[in-house]
């Protein structure tokens, strides 16, 4: 099954198709830290159609908002791009799953609290990849899209 996880921000943009165990592309979407909110949100929504084109994944696993009450400026400008994420996705037919932080951490470290560096070297043993993956955002998409198949392959069996 192909899944394309995304780790949604306005300035970077986390991507990573999975097929069952191969990684086929991770990367970053970066948007100009100088242009306005609504180019950056148009520039995400042009580069995940792409994305959904070029990969045409069964599954979009996105990762959902963690609002903190110490950055609720940050969580509403995430929300933006979450937000075009969902309806590119929702234009094209794919159907989006959404799992917070904790359940995608616990998911591959059997702990919700794991830290950054735990989730980069379980996600660099699991698909066995020759380095950790960088920036952390591509790191949070792997992880999105690698609890997205481990909760399609618990489903389905049942």
């Amino acid at each position: 099954m192909r899944i394309l996880g995304i780790d949604p921000g306005l300035q970077i943009c986390g991507y990573a198709v999975v097929d069952g165990d191969d990684l086929l592309e991770a990367g970053a979407i970066r948007t100009d830290t100088k242009a306005a909110i609504e180019i950056k949100l148009n520039q995400i929504a042009e580069d995940i159609e792409s994305l959904l084109e070029k990969f045409k994944p069964e599954i979009v696993a996105v990762e959902q908002l963690y609002s903190h009450y110490a950055h609720p400026r940050t969580a509403i400008l995430m929300g933006h791009a979450r937000g075009v994420i969902l309806r590119s996705c929702a234009a094209a037919g794919i159907e989006v799953k959404s799992f917070s932080a904790t359940r995608i951490k616990k998911s591959l470290t059997g702990n919700g609290r794991a830290s950054k560096e735990q989730m980069q070297r379980t996600i660099q043993t699991i698909l066995r990849l020759p380095d950790l993956p960088e920036p952390p955002d591509v790191a949070d998409a792997i992880a999105t899209a690698l609890c997205c198949a481990n909760n399609k392959q618990l489903v389905g069996n049942l």
